[in-house]
């Protein structure tokens, strides 16, 4: 399970014991507060001897001396003070949480010579902690080191800076956005015999001890509105669907909405046309757009954001049974328009655009995203460094890249247009769900926009980013939660009251 680390925030502390760690600036300038650790002349000469110059994320462990009242230092260099982003603080944290290891007690000093660490930086230090502290072990049932995890299970970490106060109260939201992290990684991590759509959509529905507003519809209902193409690709197994709808009610009554629209396959075998043997097991997280939008609802009505916002998960198993949708089938989506299947592989987009057309038609939006581990072609295009980006909307666009930018989840935009859109087009039906191998994530995205009408729309395709992406200085889970802190920054900076 993840480490538990409690945080608190103190102007000053006195050092009993346990893991002291100390900033360094480029250069070598040690925390103004050094004389209460008693390291500093130690300190300085270790630096000398190891030619540790503080650049940023390096780090350096120092003996302690026998009269310290610390077990062990470590120093963590932070780089030029004036080229320290607010992401990088979020790095800082979690190269700090790797020299935890052994030490129970930690206490971080943060207060520079000559530079004005503010209370919210300091936070984002906190919250990369968290987040690197997160680690998925609930099924393992022996531990590393002859069967015993000598790691501690809690961490006791003071951080001592000036700005405390400031801190404490910016870090209470950074919590609401770790814990929706948090959950986002635990579903794409959770195996597919445990995580079924009912159990996806029991997760949804646990939001509204946070306020959250939840709708969750059965086969049935849908069956109702017409949504032929969601209910085709479940319709293979033997795991009923579910839409689940949240509402979170935070801005002012006649705010229009903002929404987010999650493909939830928990478990992709590809249907009839079916998926080579070699990696499977990683189609249980093809669910990850759905993820990231259950833990961005989190954290909005965990931090009470100013903002109305709906979150839409589409929730099916695609399987290969007697039942399953056939190559060559034609179904009526909710929009009224019709789809051939040419690939049952090609599902997440047939799952989607029901769960636009419903959002859009319902809810009249002021904007609509969806995400989704849409396809493989995203990831020959991007690897897995930038999720790649579809839009109508130019503004809606340099937001989502801003936002990227300043939480380092990055998106990539691709182009969409009609020479793209006529790829989709059937000598059977109105449209067909694959437009071949060239331009595949293009096309998927272009399947998507014949659904949403004029309203301003952003797909993401994160089949890179969500899933098996690379570790990071606050991330060593194979689900990633990407996208969480990249629309809550979204939302924060442009939608709300």
């Amino acid at each position: 399970m993840t480490k538990q680390v409690n945080i608190t925030f103190s102007k000053s502390a006195k050092l009993n014991g346990g893991l002291a760690v100390m900033l360094c600036a480029k250069g070598g300038g040690l925390v103004t507060n050094a004389s209460e650790v008693d390291p500093a002349d130690v300190s300085k000469k270790a630096m000398t001897i190891s030619a540790f110059e503080g650049k940023p994320l390096a780090t350096l462990e120092v003996m302690a001396p026998e009269a310290s009242k610390a077990d062990r230092f470590s120093l963590l260099g932070i780089g030029d003070p004036g080229k320290v982003e607010s992401h990088d603080w979020l790095k800082l944290g979690g190269v700090a949480f790797a020299q935890f290891r052994n030490s129970e007690k930690v206490t971080v000093y943060t207060d520079m010579p000559d530079m004005d660490i503010s209370g919210e930086v300091v936070a984002n230090m906190a919250m990369g902690m968290l987040l690197r502290a997160y680690n998925f072990d609930v099924y393992k049932t022996r531990k590393k080191g002859n069967g015993k995890d000598k790691s501690p299970k809690k961490y006791s970490v003071t951080i001592v800076t000036r700005a405390a106060s400031v801190a404490k109260k910016a870090f209470e939201d950074l919590k609401a956005i770790e814990q929706g992290v948090a959950l986002a990684r635990n579903l794409v991590n959770e195996p597919p015999n445990i995580l079924g759509p009912v159990e996806f959509a029991d997760k949804a529905a646990a939001l509204a001890e946070l306020g959250v507003e939840v709708e969750i519809l059965t086969e049935k209902e849908m069956k109702k509105l017409g949504m032929a193409a969601l209910l085709g690709v479940a319709q293979g197994s033997v795991r009923p669907p579910r839409l689940a709808i949240m509402q979170w009610k935070g801005g002012k009554e006649k705010q229009k909405p903002i929404a987010f629209i999650g493909k939830g396959v928990v478990f992709d075998t590809g249907g009839i046309s079916l998926k080579p043997g070699a990696g499977m097991e990683d189609m249980k997280g093809d669910m990850g757009g759905a993820a990231a939008v259950i833990g961005l609802m989190h954290a909005l009505a965990a931090r009470k954001a100013k903002t109305n916002a709906i979150g839409i998960l589409g929730l099916v198993e695609n399987m290969p049974d007697g039942n399953a949708q056939r190559p060559g089938d034609i179904v009526t989506s909710m929009s009224g328009q019709t789809i051939e299947i040419i690939n049952t592989d090609a599902e997440g987009r047939l799952v989607l655009c029901d769960a636009l057309w419903y959002c859009q038609d319902r809810f009249k939006p002021e904007f609509m995203i969806n995400l989704a581990t849409l396809t493989g072609a995203v990831i020959v295009a991007l690897g897995h460094h930038h999720a790649g980006l579809f839009s109508n909307n130019d503004e809606l666009s340099e937001r989502l890249t801003q936002a990227g930018l300043s939480t380092e989840e990055r998106v990539w935009r691709m182009p969409l247009g009609p020479d793209y859109d006529k790829l989709i087009d059937s000598k059977f039906a109105d449209m067909k769900n694959t437009g071949g191998r060239s331009a595949g994530a293009i096309t998927a995205a272009q399947f998507l926009q014949r659904f949403v009408n004029d309203v301003p729309w952003a797909h993401l395709d994160v089949a890179g980013t969500a899933m098996g992406s690379p570790n990071t200085e606050i991330n060593r889970s194979w689900g990633s939660g990407y996208g969480v802190r990249l629309l809550d920054e979204l939302v924060r900076a442009n939608y709300e009251s």
